[in-house]
């Protein structure tokens, strides 16, 4: 038989009503394939086998009698960050130590409503804070990819490292992520998948370990953008327990693939053209800018003036956020707790311990933009900068601009470990450059595999829409994608 982890969502989702084979033997082969990879990769923290096996047998039930949901069968892996009730949900931290909810997420809900299976949880950057899932307390993922001739070991990007990694190496047929400054997209493009970060409030947030609640959408990442499609229908709805929530409609996303993008325009942002991006880059963007004018959109060059103030306002935006949402964990109630000799210690003692560096980090700096001697010149003034940079949007779509062609990152995968990035957090944050203003402007952004770099390494191109106008992302995703064809990983693990 065909390896059955090699079918996409689309094509799995049509053998299993034709009964080529059942959804136990779907998730079997995928628990088999996991089992193989994950001691090399550490894309899973958590496998949940038993409980994997007896929901596709609930599924095998429901394709028997016809009443298969849309997702029926589907083996997927679950980011660390959505709670599943009784299962691991740590968000990568030692301070969540032990912790399995009695809930489940909204998301996750969605999914398993829709005959979805779980496999189990994904690695990730500790709280979602890191672009290279090393933060992790699990370890970092390895990225499935190397470079040509080398054995070694990169970066997977970050937050959704596991997720990413997981559906590049045939782990998943799917996978939840979530996107705070490019969690999703920056490592759907360092592993040759497609990555969706929705409109802000076009998925609940609900039943997701909070990173910074103004920024924070989930989204899949998945092996095509059919898929991606296909996912994101399953996952995004109103929700009365999460406020910020949109109450519209959720469109059928895979119907518009296909569409043609004729009398459509494609802004093209001089400002994303940044000093020392590489030649590859470059290349790149002009060979996605001439596929969009062969498939018969116009080109127009565009101005988002603000977008050089993305980057700084964001890093107090978001750790600002983060240490309101991160006192929660006090050693109290739930997950990790040092004791000391009174209430204040035993706070201090299981911050200290349980936390990470990078979170550490963030903490400090997000207390001190929030402080009183500091709020006026750091936070207000961030805010009002992420106002302006949400009205160069509005001002392009408002000209007529259907959507916006960018590189998804500065540069192929870099080195776990990498001395560089880890004597510099700065130049780990750079790494968000392109991905962060969809995030302060609540857009919605895709990153589409789009060629290889000179190292064999995959490299993406992001596109970015109107508010709740996933559709034009997926429609003008998918000429990307049968431009540059699929990439994948050569399997050394």
């Amino acid at each position: 038989m065909t390896d059955l982890t090699k079918f996409t969502i689309a094509e799995a989702r049509k053998k299993l009503d034709g009964r080529e084979f059942s959804a136990l033997e779907l998730t079997d082969a995928y628990l088999a394939a996991i089992d193989v990879a994950n001691p090399a990769l550490n894309a899973y923290v958590t496998v949940s086998h038993d409980r994997a096996r007896e929901m596709a047998r609930a599924s095998d039930a429901r394709l028997a009698k016809g009443e298969g949901g849309a997702l029926e069968g589907i083996p997927l892996g679950i980011k660390d960050l959505f709670a599943t009730e009784g299962v691991h949900t740590q968000a990568c931290s030692h301070i969540l130590d032990g912790f399995q909810p009695r809930y489940e997420s909204t998301v996750t809900a969605n999914l398993w409503a829709d005959g979805a299976v779980m496999l189990g949880k994904l690695n990730m950057d500790e709280f979602a804070m890191g672009s290279s899932n090393e933060t992790s307390h699990y370890g970092p993922v390895i990225n499935p990819w190397r470079a040509k001739g080398s054995n070694k070991d990169l970066v997977p990007g970050g937050s959704s490292g596991g997720s990413a990694a997981a559906v590049s190496a045939w782990l998943c047929a799917g996978a939840t992520a979530t996107d705070t400054g490019g969690s999703i997209r920056q490592p759907a493009a360092f592993t040759a998948t497609v990555g969706v970060k929705p409109t802000y409030g076009r998925v609940s947030r609900w039943g997701i370990v909070a990173f910074a609640s103004s920024l924070d959408q989930a989204g899949p990442i998945a092996r095509d953008v059919r898929d991606a499609a296909i996912l994101l229908k399953s996952m995004a709805s109103v929700d009365d327990k999460d406020t910020t929530s949109a109450d519209r409609p959720v469109p059928d996303y895979a119907a518009a693939i296909g569409r043609s993008m004729k009398g459509m325009k494609v802004g093209i942002p001089r400002e994303y053209r940044v000093d020392g991006m590489p030649d590859e880059i470059e290349k790149l963007w002009q060979e996605g800018i001439g596929w969009m004018r062969d498939a018969g959109a116009e080109i127009v060059d565009i101005s988002l003036p603000h977008t050089k103030y993305a980057l700084p306002a964001y890093y107090i935006v978001a750790p600002a956020e983060a240490s309101s949402n991160l006192a929660r964990y006090d050693g109290v109630r739930y997950g990790l707790r040092v004791p000391g000799k009174d209430i204040l210690e035993t706070y201090e003692n299981t911050r200290a311990a349980g936390f990470g560096r990078e979170v550490k980090r963030r903490i400090l700096i997000g207390t001190y933009v929030l402080s009183a001697g500091y709020y006026d010149a750091y936070y207000l003034r961030a805010q009002k900068v992420r106002t302006l940079i949400k009205k160069d949007f509005e001002d392009v779509f408002a000209a007529g601009v259907d959507a916006i062609l960018t590189p998804a990152t500065p540069s192929a995968a870099f080195g776990v470990a990498d001395q560089d990035m880890a004597a510099d957090p700065v130049k780990m944050y750079l790494n968000d450059i392109f991905t962060v203003t969809v995030n302060m402007a609540g857009l919605p952004g895709i990153a589409v595999p789009a060629g290889l770099d000179g190292k064999g390494l995959p490299l993406g191109l992001q596109l970015i829409g109107r508010p709740f106008d996933e559709e034009t992302l997926f429609q003008a995703g998918h000429v990307i994608e049968q431009a540059a064809g699929q990439f994948a990983p050569e399997r050394w693990w």
